[in-house]
């Protein structure tokens, strides 16, 4: 089964404009992203999806550097983007992931993929309400599940968000979400403002020695210096995704 990562990035940011460019330690935000997609194991492809605007010029560059295919669509039909790399890219199986979750944890995301396979879903995700921390979200679905939203979504919200058509319509796509066994989602471990950047900031230079570092060794840290946590919580999510 061919099994494809599709990360979405663009330059454009209000909060951090440029955000996944960032160097973090050795790489940057992207790199990042694209180093552990590499290493969830049934993960087969890896692929980015960006704008066709110049200034996204930098984010198919970096892509390139870490041998990774970058396909090149519509700056806010994001579905569209979706399909069209993933229907070069001839995956069966598409995980969705931002570019800004330099600490997606691998581990999680490939008990979601045996979750999805196992169950025989059309689409799955990660929750985060009462369960995991924002930043280790993924989903998970079929081509013909995206092809089906592709076809038949109309509102602009619907392909600015890719999956909403898919997780509205129950009755159409068989659905499952993946709860973790502990509510640590007051945990917040995305990058958006300047105050994400210092507690994943602050993660790296204690955890990253070269290597993928998982969510257990983050959460056992955090747990060190909860005073941490409190850097970047009252933050308000923006629903952009990239």
């Amino acid at each position: 089964m061919n099994i494809t990562t599709i990360i979405q990035a663009r330059m454009g940011s209000s909060r951090l404009p440029g955000k996944v460019l960032r160097l973090l330690k050795d790489r940057s935000v992207l790199g990042h992203v694209i180093t552990r997609s590499k290493t969830i194991p049934s993960v087969s492809n890896v692929v980015v999806a960006t704008s066709n605007l110049e200034r996204d010029d930098a984010i198919a560059t970096e892509a390139e550097k870490y041998g990774v295919f970058c396909y090149r669509g519509s700056e806010n039909n994001v579905l569209s983007r979706y399909y069209e790399a993933a229907k070069l890219a001839k995956a069966e199986v598409i995980i969705r992931v931002t570019s800004d979750c330099p600490l997606l944890d691998p581990a999680t995301t490939e008990k979601l993929i045996q979750e999805f396979v196992s169950g025989g879903y059309d689409y799955a995700r990660v929750k985060l309400a009462n369960s995991y921390p924002r930043g280790l979200d993924s989903e998970i679905l079929t081509f013909a599940a995206l092809e089906q939203a592709y076809e038949q979504a109309e509102t602009d919200y619907d392909k600015e968000h890719v999956t909403p058509f898919i997780y509205r319509h129950p009755e159409i796509f068989h659905i499952h979400t993946m709860v973790n066994e502990k509510d640590e989602s007051q945990y917040r471990l995305t990058l958006d403002t300047p105050e994400d950047w210092e507690l994943i900031l602050r993660i790296y230079n204690h955890l990253y020695k070269g290597t993928v570092f998982g969510w257990d060794e983050t959460l056992e840290l955090l747990k060190m210096h909860p005073e941490w946590v409190r850097i970047n919580a009252n933050v308000e999510q923006a629903h952009s995704g990239e």
